[in-house]
């Protein structure tokens, strides 16, 4: 996919992860001429360090949750038929906890969510083992999510990318974006290390990096890097049937704590690896794997589903998540830099919102009404700068 940048489109796509991906099939789709281009390889940032969800459950009503719900009718009806390309699995989430207070807690964000057009089940603490025979049975109770799915994520990307190519997009990897063609304060194209693209139309989707490029344009996005770690276990016979996770995992996603943060996340895979997570912190760009970080998580799996304790590991990763302090990611047009777009930041949500904003801004980009209100994530919310640590923005160049 690497080569010769072409010299004009009808629209740029600075970034191949799974945003960008989707963003590039729908607007082809759409009957737009389509040019991504990334600094690195397809799915080479968050999108190859995450574990694909498409939750519902996560999500309190407001702007986010109704873009999960776009999404979740784009991923059921307009993808219905590639969903086997990229392993979706219409599992459903259970989320679990282990005192009353926290069961209280589970079924009081039920009833608003339901208000908003979730599914929710609740379940009694005897009727656990139904849904996960292996779950430890030191549990007052959960709430369970027909809705909560799952992809691979690289997969997902990858085959977006190749339908988009279908339909006429073409994808030109290992070419960074150094700077945009500007006719006044007008956005009219990228110059990249492989050559100049005119376009009408340059949608950043450069994940965690999407606040590096939008200084390329001289606006202001505060797209921070959240890292967190996944481990991975030795195949095994089905022991995980669901998304399982603590309570305290909802909290946490709402938070804008910089201190670390972990909460059991535990789900199998069609290959009979198990994902254990979540942890997050935000330290900068910085990889380095953190044993106290990964023992916490592996701890944590041990006690929520006590037959993995004796699983053994095969590896351990770590990605960071491109967030925003309000919890809302970027979609849509840049008034401040008339011809530039945004699809980023939306944090540790990005595989499962991926389709709905490639679908709503497919119709922004061609003068179609939108399925969504794209006001709540207008790019200029952020004119007052929010404070970004020397730490956070270093590794962003």
């Amino acid at each position: 996919m690497s080569g010769t940048v072409p010299r004009t489109a009808d629209l740029v796509v600075v970034g191949a992860g799974a945003v960008g991906a989707a963003c590039a099939y729908f607007a082809a789709r759409a009957g737009l001429r389509v040019v991504v281009v990334d600094r690195g390889p397809v799915a080479g940032g968050t999108s190859s360090a995450g574990e694909g969800n498409l939750l519902l459950s996560d999500k309190e009503p407001g702007a986010e949750l109704e873009l999960a719900l776009l999404s979740q009718r784009v991923w059921t009806q307009d993808l219905a038929e590639h969903g086997h390309l990229w392993e979706y699995e219409a599992k459903g989430g259970l989320v679990v906890s282990d005192d009353d207070a926290g069961v209280r807690a589970l079924q009081e964000l039920a009833v608003h969510q339901r208000g908003a057009g979730i599914e929710t089940v609740a379940v009694g603490t005897d009727e656990l083992p139904a849904y996960e025979p292996f779950l430890t049975r030191d549990l007052a109770g959960g709430m369970f999510y027909p809705q909560d799915a799952q992809v691979q994520p690289m997969l997902l990307t990858a085959h977006l990318l190749r339908l988009a190519r279908g339909l006429g997009a073409s994808v030109v990897t290992g070419s960074a974006v150094t700077g945009f063609l500007r006719d006044g304060d007008t956005v009219t194209g990228v110059r990249t290390s492989a050559g100049d693209v005119s376009a009408p139309a340059v949608l950043n989707a450069a994940g965690t990096w999407s606040g590096e490029v939008a200084r390329l344009a001289g606006v202001h996005l505060p797209v921070l890097p959240r890292r967190g770690f996944v481990l991975v276990t030795q195949p095994l016979p089905p022991v995980v049937h669901h998304k399982v996770y603590g309570a305290s995992y909802v909290a946490d996603v709402a938070s804008s704590d910089e201190a670390l943060q972990t909460s059991p996340v535990v789900e199998g895979t069609p290959s009979g690896t198990v994902l254990v997570g979540a942890s997050r912190e935000r330290v900068g760009f910085d990889k380095t794997p953190s044993l106290p970080v990964l023992a916490r998580l592996a701890a944590a799996a041990g006690a929520l589903f006590p037959v993995l304790r004796d699983a053994s590991l095969i590896r351990a990763y770590a990605g960071f998540r491109p967030y925003c302090p309000d919890h809302l990611p970027v979609v849509g047009p840049d008034p401040r830099a008339p011809g530039l777009w945004h699809a980023c930041g939306h944090e540790g949500a990005g595989i499962g919102l991926s389709v709905g904003t490639g679908s709503v801004l497919a119709e922004a980009l061609t003068g179609r009404p939108t399925a969504l209100d794209l006001h709540p994530f207008r790019p200029e919310r952020f004119d007052t700068p929010v404070p970004s640590t020397d730490q956070e923005l270093a590794g962003a160049r």
